[in-house]
C-alpha cells in the first residue's frame, strides 16, 4: 500500500501543505475550523506523521546508537537492556547494531549512526574503529565505549577487569588441585579474550608444576563448544586438560555437554569455568562455575555517562571530561568445578 503523505492530506482537506503542517504541529497558527478540517482528513486517510523527520527538523533524532559484538550472547543482550533502561528514562530510544564478529558490519553500523544523526553512540568494539569514532565525534556526536578501554585516553568508557577475571578463574581451578589447564576461546586479537588469557597465565606462572594450553576455536557459541568437548574427550586422560578456563558461558556449556556425552565426567575428570555468568549458567545440566560480569549495570552506567555528555553538548556547555569505570570480577562457584 502507498504511504499516505502530507500532500495527500492537503488534497483531501483542500488546503496547502503548509496549512496541514501548521494545523498538525502548530495549531495556534491557524483557525480551529482549519485544524478540525485537516485532522478529519488525516484520520480518514490514516495519515501518521513521520516522527523522525519532525525530530530532525527540531535539531535532534531522539536516538542513541549502540553497537555490540554478538547480540546472540546473553551478556550483550543484557548490556543493551541496561542501556535502554537509562535511555528510556531520558526519553530516548536505542538503535542497536549487531556486528556478529564482523568488523565490516561494525563500521557500517557506525556510518548509519552518522547518517541518521544519533545524539550519541555506545560502542562495544570488535575491531579497530578509530577513524569511524573520530568521524562521529567530528560531527558533534559523543561516544562512550562499553566493555572496552580507549588506549588514547580520549574516550570515556565502561569496562571490566578481564585480567583479574582470567586470573580468578585459573586460581580457582588450581586451588581444586588441577594442574593441566587449558584456556579455550576465539580470536586472540579481541582485547577481552587476550586479557582473560593473560590473567590465566599469571595464575599458572605462580603455581609450580602447573601448565596452561591456549586452544582457539572458530566460534564461541554452544554448538562449537559441544564439538570441541567431544574432541577433548577423544584425547587420552594423560593428554587431556583437567581444568578449562573458557572465554564465555555459551562455549563452556557446550563443552560440558560434549565431554559428558563421550563419558568424561565433569568436574571429576575435567573441571570447567565459564565467563559472564549468564542466566543459563545456573540452570545448566551441570550448573556452571563462572566469572560474573554485571552486564546490565555496565550498559546502564555507559548510557548514563553518554547522556551526561549529550546534555553537555546540546546545552552549549562543556562536555564532561573522559572517564573510565572499571568493574571487578566475582567468581560464582557451582558444580562444574566442585564435586558434591
Amino acid at each position: 500500500m502507498k504511504r499516505v503523505g502530507i500532500r495527500d492530506v492537503a488534497e483531501r482537506a483542500g488546503v496547502s501543505i503548509s496549512t496541514v503542517s501548521n494545523a498538525l504541529n502548530r495549531p495556534h497558527m491557524v483557525s480551529d475550523r482549519l485544524v478540525d478540517r485537516v485532522r478529519s482528513a488525516a484520520d480518514q486517510l490514516g495519515y501518521v506523521p513521520l516522527q523522525a523527520a519532525q525530530q530532525l527538523r527540531a535539531g535532534r533524532s531522539g536516538l542513541v546508537g549502540m553497537t555490540v559484538i554478538n547480540i546472540a550472547n546473553p551478556f550483550f543482550a543484557d548490556m543493551v537492556a541496561g542501556a535502554e533502561d537509562a535511555a528510556s528514562a531520558a526519553g530516548l530510544r536505542v538503535l542497536v547494531g549487531n556486528s556478529s564478529d564482523d568488523v565490516a558490519k561494525e563500521r557500517d553500523h557506525l556510518e548509519l549512526f552518522e547518517r541518521v544523526q544519533v545524539e550519541g553512540a555506545l560502542v562495544s568494539p570488535f575491531g579497530p574503529l578509530e577513524p569511524w569514532l573520530q568521524r562521529l565525534r567530528g560531527r558533534g556526536i559523543p561516544v562512550v565505549l562499553v566493555d572496552a578501554i580507549d588506549d588514547t585516553g580520549e574516550l570515556p568508557s565502561v569496562s571490566f577487569d578481564d585480567v583479574a577475571g582470567g586470573r580468578l578463574a585459573a586460581e580457582h581451578l588450581l586451588a581444586t588441585g588441577r594442574r593441566r589447564l587449558a584456556f579455550v576461546g576465539a580470536r586472540e586479537e579481541v582485547r577481552q579474550v587476550r586479557e582473560r588469557l593473560q590473567g590465566a597465565r599469571l595464575a599458572v606462572a605462580a603455581c609450580p608444576g602447573a601448565t596452561l594450553e591456549p586452544i582457539w576455536t572458530e566460534r564461541t557459541m554452544s554448538d562449537r563448544g559441544v564439538a570441541f568437548g567431544e574432541q577433548l574427550a577423544a584425547r587420552s586422560p594423560a593428554d587431556r586438560p583437567d581444568g578449562l578456563v573458557t572465554s564465555n558461558d555459551h562455549l563452556a556449556i557446550g563443552i560440558v555437554h560434549g565431554l559428558i556425552s563421550r563419558g568424561v565426567r565433569v568436574p571429576e575428570d575435567v573441571a570447567v569455568v565459564g565467563y559472564d555468568d549468564i542466566e543459563f549458567a545456573a540452570i545448566a545440566g551441570v550448573p556452571l562455575t563462572s566469572v560474573r560480569q554485571p552486564a546490565r549495570e555496565m550498559g546502564r552506567t555507559a548510557a548514563e555517562m553518554l547522556l551526561a555528555r549529550i546534555a553537555g553538548t546540546s546545552g552549549g556547555g562543556t562536555a564532561a571530561a573522559p572517564g573510565n569505570v572499571v568493574y571487578r570480577p566475582e567468581l560464582i562457584v557451582r558444580a562444574s568445578t566442585m564435586s558434591a
